[in-house]
Formats: C-alpha cells, structure tokens, sequence
C-alpha cells in the first residue's frame, strides 16, 4: 500500500538513536531520573501514555541517561517528515501494511504533527527495504547499514 501522497510531508526519517519503550503497573512510580530528564530538557524524544492498565514510556537514547533504560532501548524509530495535515486518513495504514507483509513488528505513536514507527533494531534495514520498495521516499535513513542523509 504506498504511501497516499508524494508530499514531502509524507517522506520518512530513521531517527539516529535507539528507542526504548518501558511498560509500567498503574500507580507505579515514573523514575524519577526520568522526571527530572524530562524537566531539564534531556532526550529529543519522550512520550508518556497513560491508562487505566498501563503506563507505556517511549523515549530516544541519549548519553547521560540511566542505564536501566539503555538496556531497553532495542528499537529504532522510523518517522514520517510531518507536519501532516489532520485531514489525511490512512497514513499509518498505508506505512505498517507492508512491514505486515514483511514480518517487521512495529510500536506505532503519533503526536500533532506527525506519526512514528519503532521496529526492532536488528530489522530496521528489512523495514527501510520494504517501505522503499513499496514506494516510500526516505528524507534521511540508512545508507549501507548506516545512517545517513540521503
């Protein structure tokens, strides 16, 4: 399913670090290192959900943080350029069909601007092949295993 647009808004970006996605009980404490992180502007990315079941942290890697959370971090994120507008419909669809297809598990989050795929590290490159092939222009992504700007 290619992507529903030629819109450069729509190409993607494989953000440089890895991701780490925690899963914590309801009412069990957010990390306090994490909090304070969070304050002090540390990390590029953070997304803290919460429900009635769960509390799920989503954060990119960075040098100073706990290593708890190094030791999490098995996921690479694949970002759609954004901003998108919010009568566009199908896009998260048409971007996780084909890693389906491929057998590439992904962990989907979304903001205003934009969504964001995280797939395992180790099958980041069998991601960036499949959406190429099914027609997804990459802005910035992997360049013989390596990231680099395309």
């Amino acid at each position: 399913m290619p992507p529903p647009s030629a819109s450069s808004s729509l190409h993607l970006i494989v953000l440089p670090e890895p991701f780490f996605v925690i899963k914590l009980k309801p009412g069990e404490e957010i990390s306090p290192c994490i909090v304070r992180d969070l304050k002090a502007g540390k990390g590029s990315f953070y997304s803290i959900t919460r429900t009635s079941e769960e509390v799920s942290i989503v954060g990119e890697m960075y040098k100073s943080m706990p290593a708890q959370y190094k030791e999490q971090a098995t996921w690479m994120c694949i970002k759609i350029q954004g901003p998108m507008e919010h009568n566009l419909t199908g896009i998260m669809a048409s971007m996780t069909a084909p890693l389906k297809v491929a057998k590439v598990p992904v962990f989907a989050l979304s903001t205003w601007n934009t969504d964001y795929v995280l797939v395992p590290k180790d099958m980041i490159v069998d991601a960036v092949t499949t959406l190429e092939r099914d027609g997804w222009v990459f802005a910035q992504g992997l360049k013989g295993n390596r990231l680099a700007r395309l």
